[in-house]
């Protein structure tokens, strides 16, 4: 492997073609030529209508529903780069899935997440960037050096201006323990105190009880998380803030809208003013929910590329 190549190039699967655009937007540069399709017996194929060869090649495609199409589309592109003679390839998963398989929970479980980090550099992956992991020790699965960029900093900035002074009156609340230390960074860069919704089932086949550690009574709440899937935890979380700690109002935001089944019902029916994602995953189509808004992260992406295309410090994008 080469240090770098002779120049960038970008490319996108189906994954977030959007999000591909608007990174090359900010880079400066056109974002490249080639399709990924199917087969008529539902084969992917990958066609690169330009020249790598040399090139620093960084492929843009989030693992995100339907999981298992867009992975082999990043497989094959990657392993189309190689054979083309790419002089390094970075693998730009903005959604890594399968992140939650990361250890063996029960007797006979994969390690779903292990196995597709060595899918990804047995393709020919010389380096990965990513968002966000759902667990951080995901990083080591990978034998190609990762970056992981932070959501946090682009919440910070938006609740920042969204509400001002006001954030040192308002409560950052974990929605379970696992997610406290996230939680508790995001807080310490708005100045705000940190809350935990704590669930736990009394007995078997009983109701989730759930209770609130911290005084949020008549304040204003923000809920922290890095993904919500099918929205039910989040929901419950919020409800419980409400309920029982007596918070006014609830905010809350998360990296990754995966938004399965009923999520988006769910968010509608529930007690959250506004739920704030980055664009990681495609956004859902307008109309479908008025609470859900959208953060970008293409300035970010796209001045990680351009530091690691310089062999420049990331340092500075975790601040």
């Amino acid at each position: 492997m080469i240090s770098r190549g002779k120049d960038i190039k970008v490319f996108s699967g189906n994954a977030n073609p959007k999000l591909a655009a608007e990174i090359c937007k900010y880079i400066g540069i056109k974002l490249g030529e080639s399709e990924v399709g199917r087969f008529s017996d539902g084969e992917t194929f990958a066609s690169i209508y330009e020249t790598v060869r040399g090139s620093d090649v960084f492929l843009i495609q989030s693992t995100c529903s339907p999981v298992n199409d867009h992975l082999m589309e990043l497989l094959i592109m990657v392993d189309a780069m190689k054979r083309a003679s790419a002089g390094r390839i970075t693998a730009v998963i903005p959604y890594f899935g399968y992140a939650r398989q990361d250890r063996k929970a029960k007797s006979r479980d994969p390690i779903s997440a292990k196995l597709v980090a060595n899918m990804v550099v047995a393709s020919g992956a010389d380096r990965v960037l990513t968002m966000d992991l759902h667990a951080s020790q995901i990083q080591g699965f990978f034998d190609v050096p990762v970056d992981v960029l932070l959501g946090n900093p682009i919440f910070v900035d938006y609740y920042a201006k969204k509400f001002g002074s006001k954030c040192e009156d308002m409560i950052v609340v974990s929605p379970d323990v696992g997610s406290v230390a996230r939680a508790r960074t995001f807080a310490q860069k708005l100045h705000m105190n940190l809350a935990i919704v704590d669930k736990r089932r009394q007995k078997a086949n009983q109701c989730e009880v759930m209770n609130v550690i911290g005084d949020v009574a008549g304040k204003e709440c923000i809920i922290f998380d890095d993904m919500v899937d099918t929205a039910g935890s989040l929901c419950n979380a919020a409800k419980a803030i409400m309920e029982v700690g007596g918070a006014t109002k609830v905010y809350a935001c998360a990296s990754h809208a995966v938004l399965s089944g009923p999520a988006i019902e769910r968010i509608n029916n529930s007690v959250i003013t506004e739920l704030a994602f980055l664009d990681t995953i495609p956004p859902i189509a307008e109309g479908l929910s008025d609470k859900i808004k959208y953060l970008t992260v293409a300035p970010m992406f796209a001045e990680a590329i351009e530091r690691i295309y310089q062999e420049i410090s990331m340092a500075k994008l975790f601040i």
